[in-house]
């Protein structure tokens, strides 16, 4: 995977991520994840309501892959970072990583599909958003 990362959204670690241990959860990272892709679309321009209810798409995970390398903490100041490193016909292949202090704390790949809103099935991701996402490559 490239080091270099083309958005990247800040996350507080609150005490509502954290479990008994006083780390964050491990399915929180997912969360985490989610958040900087749906932010890094917006931030090309595009919000996921406006793509359902103008082009009746909508992004699912299909598949994602995570590793976790060191725990976060309660009021960790994490930099969760993405880039595009595949684009198909009807889904988007991303890398991303979580760092805290310079040191990376898991990294995941992750497939998203573009479905239609209403049967749920595999259809193209619309041209226009197609073009914007490029730039997060």
């Amino acid at each position: 995977m490239s080091e270099e990362y083309t958005f990247e959204w800040p996350v507080r670690v609150y005490y509502e991520d954290t479990d008994a241990g006083g780390v964050v959860y491990y399915a929180n990272y997912l969360k985490f994840y989610e958040r900087a892709r749906t932010e890094a679309v917006r931030s090309i321009g595009f919000s996921q309501e406006e793509m359902r209810t103008e082009s009746n798409t909508v992004f699912v995970v299909g598949n994602i892959n995570v590793n976790y390398r060191r725990p976060a903490k309660l009021d960790d100041e994490l930099i969760v970072q993405l880039r595009l490193d595949k684009m198909a016909r009807s889904y988007i292949v991303f890398q991303q990583q979580i760092i805290c202090a310079d040191q990376v704390l898991g990294t995941a790949e992750v497939k998203v599909a573009c479905v239609s809103a209403d049967e749920m099935k595999p259809v193209a991701i619309p041209v226009q958003l197609r073009e914007k996402l490029s730039q997060l490559a």
